[in-house]
């Protein structure tokens, strides 16, 4: 057997993601078949750099496991190599560990690490590729909110898990009459609840990038009411804030390098709505489901094609990059282009035209049917 020219590692950060094993498959096969490299997983993303925890990626350990959600290297939304949190005498003591991370990615003799993420590992992984680490990352997010690339693997399957529950609950809100709120994830971005709340019929979508005014709000439901339509279905991004308002914070994580977790805002609005027009109303919260399960055919093909190119990318030596998808082709970008910003829902996006064109309404006076 031809001796490797190259050994690499791999990590999943952030939240867990439909596609991340379709991803992890694809690099150690591509590595392993095409260009005869050693694969080296971490464990639970960054911690498992900072730990030194890890294992051996053979051909046969990632067969199998295209269809399968979740990831079988583990993840950590917390674990940051920068800022490792502890607690100490009921102290947060925050330390810069990522020279530990430096010396465990030469001690394993790596060529390259693949780090696999949303906006948070991605920052994370530029900042390593500062201190001398060949990085090349994957984007991954349900929140689609990533700069560079038109989608990140694992929104489909979201868009996907998120209207079929809307789905389910127009059956219930027109026998029984009712306003239907349902929180979608998304945090800062509005992506996962305009594309699900379109595919849904949702009557009106409230994202962060149209601050709601709850008298639009009510006017609506009233008039579907006045028309016959007694029931209404209300697609709420967790992001979303009442014009002139502030988003919704339903928790503080102090060990987390995002500590603020969003959640609440449609509590908020049907308490509004049901003060303001009697109507029943009813709140469904999505939560961790938008997350699990098996990834959509689209998302397995964009992980994989995904995972390829990074392979690609290493064996050709060109690092601090992240593949992305432009158009119809994959493609990489510097990994600076990819962070700083969020991508957020243009007010002019199509999709938004598409929506109001067959009367949906976006909260706002501004963004609903002429």
């Amino acid at each position: 057997m031809k001796k490797s020219t190259k050994r690499i590692g791999i990590l999943t950060g952030g939240g867990d993601c439909p596609g991340l094993n379709a991803v992890i498959r694809a690099v150690t096969k591509t590595a392993i078949t095409y260009h005869n490299m050693e694969v080296i997983g971490f464990k639970d993303g960054y911690d498992g750099l900072i730990n030194n925890k890890h294992l051996s990626l053979k051909f046969d350990d990632v067969s199998g496991i295209l269809t399968t959600g979740g990831t079988i290297l583990g993840t950590s939304n917390k674990a940051n190599p920068f800022a490792v949190v502890t607690k100490k005498n009921n102290k947060y003591i925050t330390t810069d560990m990522s020279n530990v991370c430096v010396k465990n990615y030469k001690k394993l003799k790596l060529n390259a690490l693949v780090c696999i993420g949303g906006d948070g590992t991605i920052t994370i992984a530029n900042q390593l590729a500062k201190k001398g680490l060949n990085i090349v990352g994957i984007p991954k997010t349900i929140d689609n909110d990533l700069c560079g690339t038109d989608f990140t693997f694992g929104f489909n399957t979201a868009v996907t898990t998120a209207a079929e529950a809307i789905d389910k609950l127009h059956t219930t809100a027109q026998s029984h009459h009712r306003v239907m709120l349902i929180e979608i994830m998304g945090r800062y971005a509005g992506w996962l609840t305009l594309y699900s709340g379109v595919a849904s019929g949702s009557d009106i979508i409230i994202i962060p990038e149209i601050p709601y005014e709850i008298e639009e709000i009510c006017r609506v439901v009233k008039e579907r009411s006045k028309k016959g339509k007694r029931f209404s279905i209300v697609a709420v991004a967790e992001g979303a804030k009442p014009k002139k308002g502030k988003m919704v914070v339903s928790k503080i994580i102090k060990d987390s390098p995002d500590p603020i977790r969003l959640g609440g805002i449609a509590d908020k609005i049907a308490d509004d709505i049901d003060k303001l027009t009697n109507l029943e109303t009813r709140v469904t919260v999505l939560g961790h489901l938008q997350r699990g399960g098996t990834p959509t055919p689209y998302d397995r093909v964009l992980a994989s094609e995904y995972g390829k190119h990074a392979a690609d990318l290493i064996a050709k030596n060109q690092f601090d990059k992240m593949v992305a998808l432009q158009g119809n082709k994959i493609t990489a970008i510097p990994l600076s282009k990819a962070i700083n910003t969020l991508k957020k829902v243009p007010r002019n996006h199509h999709l938004i035209q598409t929506a109001i064109a067959v009367g949906t309404s976006f909260g706002s006076p501004n963004f609903g049917p002429k």
